[in-house]
């Protein structure tokens, strides 16, 4: 029997085997959530003009010193500036000019005051603009004007490669007039189980059947990568049938092949002895808990990562493995998963490889507390429901007491 590898060579000799995706160019209205390829640098300051931050009027802030609710300043207005319109006008002592929301700042006006500090308020809908002005509150040079580059600078880098878009991102590309950006080809994830134990979900259940739950589990994983998931279905135990879904998966042309079940050394268990037939095993036993039958190698030259068939293991096995997998062929930065330290609530026993433990963790008083669901079985999928955290518990380590500090990955 081979010694079993440790979790970080293994994570290691996985990454190793992806690259991102090719770069395409793509609309803009359909990014959202795609991986940026490349920097994106600003063309145009933002905003590209002085512009009001509220509807009021554009004054000379030297010429409302005075005014209070009291003693009033009036000028006299000589524009209408709505938003949209070039603007020929040029402030004097003594004049102002009624402004709208996101309209160019007129020369010679260095403030606005808003329409509620004014004798118009309530009257800003007229369609033409008063004469004359009452100011009810002395104006500082500067107020509600959004000047020219306050929010981005031409030059400057506003997104970097390995970005996913977000709707924010989304709209400051807008903002500059990106149509089309270059991002990274989704990856394309074939997905298959085995065992003639499975039946599909909604089916009748007979003894000795179970439902294929980790299609389900393992597809929604996928989803949230925001890869295109390929569910190929589920292999009887035979040889035949498991290399008739791979061979699918090679049609399809994916960037990586995913299984559950069939990978350990049963006698009905075919994945791993199609792998060995037409492609190359890597490596199929790892030092972990849960999620130690865990094969990885290649598939006629796919990348091949096969989960182990409990609901847990395979749940543990994709986010130990799969996930930085994805990341890495996505074009996203490695995985930097969110860590904690707890102080456990109960005595942890162990069998000394390394844990990825189903926890409830809350803050007390600055302190994270933990405390495991329950029983740790790799077939118990509740006590995963109920977690919210995974406690890691290093190799070697086979007891903890009351008290101990352990790392926990927020899930």
């Amino acid at each position: 029997m081979p010694e079993l590898l440790s979790v970080a060579e293994a994570q290691r000799l996985v990454l190793n085997a992806f690259t991102p995706t090719k770069v395409e160019s793509l609309a803009l209205h359909h990014a959202m959530n795609r991986v940026l390829a490349h920097d994106i640098s600003a063309d145009r300051d933002l905003p590209s003009f002085d512009n009001s931050g509220m509807d009021g009027f554009a004054v000379r802030a030297i010429d409302t010193l005075t005014a209070s609710q009291e003693l009033p300043v009036e000028l006299k207005v000589i524009a209408d500036i709505p938003a949209g319109e070039v603007v020929h006008v040029s402030l004097q002592a003594g004049q102002a000019a009624r402004i709208m929301t996101g309209a160019q700042i007129p020369s010679g006006s260095d403030a606005v005051i808003p329409v509620e500090d004014t004798d118009c308020y309530g009257l800003q809908t007229l369609s033409v603009s008063p004469a004359q002005v009452k100011i009810y509150k002395a104006a500082h040079a500067g107020d509600y004007i959004r000047p020219t580059g306050q929010d981005v600078r031409v030059g400057e880098i506003i997104l970097h490669a390995g970005n996913r878009l977000r709707p924010q991102d989304i709209g400051l590309l807008a903002m500059l007039g990106k149509s089309e950006i270059l991002v990274h080809r989704l990856p394309r994830v074939a997905l298959l189980s085995s065992g003639d134990e499975l039946v599909p979900v909604g089916t009748h259940l007979t003894p000795g059947k179970v439902y294929d739950s980790n299609s389900f589990t393992l597809t929604a994983l996928l989803d949230k990568c925001g890869v295109v998931a390929i569910p190929l279905g589920v292999a009887a135990d035979r040889l035949d049938a498991v290399e008739a879904l791979l061979e699918k998966a090679v049609q399809e042309q994916v960037d990586l092949i995913v299984t559950s079940a069939g990978v350990s050394v049963g006698a009905f268990d075919y994945v791993r002895a199609a792998l060995e037939k037409h492609g190359q095993l890597g490596f199929w036993r790892v030092n972990m808990r849960p999620g130690k039958p865990l094969t990885f190698g290649n598939y006629r030259g796919i990348p091949f990562i096969g989960l182990p068939g409990n609901p847990v293991s395979a749940f543990i096995g994709f986010e130990v493995f799969i996930r930085p997998a994805l990341n890495r062929l996505s074009g996203l930065p490695d995985d930097q998963r969110e860590t904690v330290l707890c102080v456990i609530s109960e005595a942890i026993e162990s069998d000394g490889r390394e844990s990825y433990l189903r926890a409830i963790i809350h803050n007390e008083d600055g302190v994270w507390k933990a405390k495991l669901t329950g029983h740790q079985g790799s077939g118990n999928l509740h006590s995963l429901v109920q977690a919210n955290a995974l406690l890691l518990l290093p190799s070697g380590v086979k007891s903890l007491p009351v008290g101990s500090e352990v790392k926990a990955w927020i899930i």
